[in-house]
């Protein structure tokens, strides 16, 4: 099967084309020019340069290819300029749609995310039919993904095979950028995780996700949502982990949102705004953490094969991971 993957230079992307490579697939894998390249070491494919902000650059390389895996995405939950998150999630996704029903391609495989999902305060466990509408979302990241996944839905509608994948917080080794759950870790890592709110995540195997996409490509129903989830975690029950894993001490201090919200603030001024710089904590990331993102993935074990595996061997490999690679000590 020839398999035109994007994202494959990004964190779950690197382990989806890796899965893929394994199975025997055939990959184009699209990079940017400012794309590094370090996750494709030792994965069999042909780069591609181009960039979904410019779909004719990536026209030619949709010839003769069987299924797109559609990776990437701008997952940032800070941005000096919106718009060209909008522009890379809903405009890409849409164009990416359109060329490959042009190009005769037979299944679309995308990768969206629980954030997409409805969650509740009191940590209900939401699933796929859990009701939800752009009003529910918070922040452009969740609201531009929100509208690309609707861009999915429409065009299986319309008769194109695609698959809508959900992965919930995903974690493991080769978080280059790192994500906003990587820099989590890697803070604890540094001691520089003094205390905590009270939320929870879902937080799933990186390399069970990207078996997931490979199931997909021949089990998954056109139109259909599937959460990719592993384990149910309050935010604390992570922390608690990783100081068993790393013998650094858990925070022991609680602190109420409006203490978290007002820290955010002042940093997304001072840092974000005057100094140019990524803030290390977000009024978004304050608000998305009101609501425990607790989710259930029972449709993708009955009709993908779908594994719910413990998430400690996945935190162990993305704490070794991170240290070996210099990002802390």
């Amino acid at each position: 099967m020839n398999v035109f993957v994007t994202g494959a230079t990004g964190f779950v992307g690197h382990h989806v084309a890796k899965a893929l490579a394994a199975e025997g697939a055939n990959l184009r894998l699209l990079t940017r020019k400012s794309s590094s390249l370090a996750n494709l070491e030792g994965i069999p494919g042909e780069a591609v340069v181009g960039d979904l902000a410019n779909p004719e650059s990536i026209k030619g390389a949709l010839a003769s290819i069987d299924a797109v895996v559609h990776v990437a995405a701008d997952y940032r939950l800070w941005i000096p300029d919106p718009a060209a998150m909008y522009r890379a999630n809903v405009d890409g996704t849409r164009e990416l749609l359109r060329m490959a029903r042009e190009a005769g391609v037979r299944r679309f495989v995308y990768t969206s995310s629980v954030a997409t999902m409805h969650f509740f305060t009191n940590g209900i466990v939401s699933n796929e039919d859990t009701p939800v509408s752009l009003g529910d979302m918070v922040g452009h990241y969740k609201r531009s993904k929100f509208l690309a996944e609707q861009e999915a839905i429409q065009a299986a509608h319309k008769g194109q095979q695609v698959i809508i994948l959900n992965p919930t917080t995903p974690i493991g080794p080769n978080d280059r950028k790192p994500t906003p759950t990587g820099r989590i870790f890697v803070d604890f890592l540094n001691r520089k995780f003094p205390a905590y709110i009270d939320t929870g995540l879902n937080l799933v195997d990186v390399t069970e996700v990207a078996r997931a996409h490979v199931l997909a490509l021949t089990k998954g129903t056109p139109g259909r949502r599937y959460i990719l989830g592993g384990e149910n975690l309050t935010l604390k029950q992570i922390l608690d982990k990783m100081s068993a894993i790393t013998g650094i001490p858990s925070p022991t201090v609680k602190i109420p949102f409006a203490v978290a919200a007002t820290y955010a603030f002042f940093e997304e001024l001072i840092t974000g705004r005057i100094r140019g710089e990524e803030p290390r904590a977000t009024l978004e990331e304050v608000r998305m953490g009101r609501k425990k993102m607790y989710a259930s993935s029972a449709r993708a074990q009955q009709e993908l094969g779908f594994r719910i595996l413990p998430v400690y061997p996945a935190m162990r490999a993305a704490i070794d991971w991170f240290r070996a690679n210099g990002y802390a000590p």
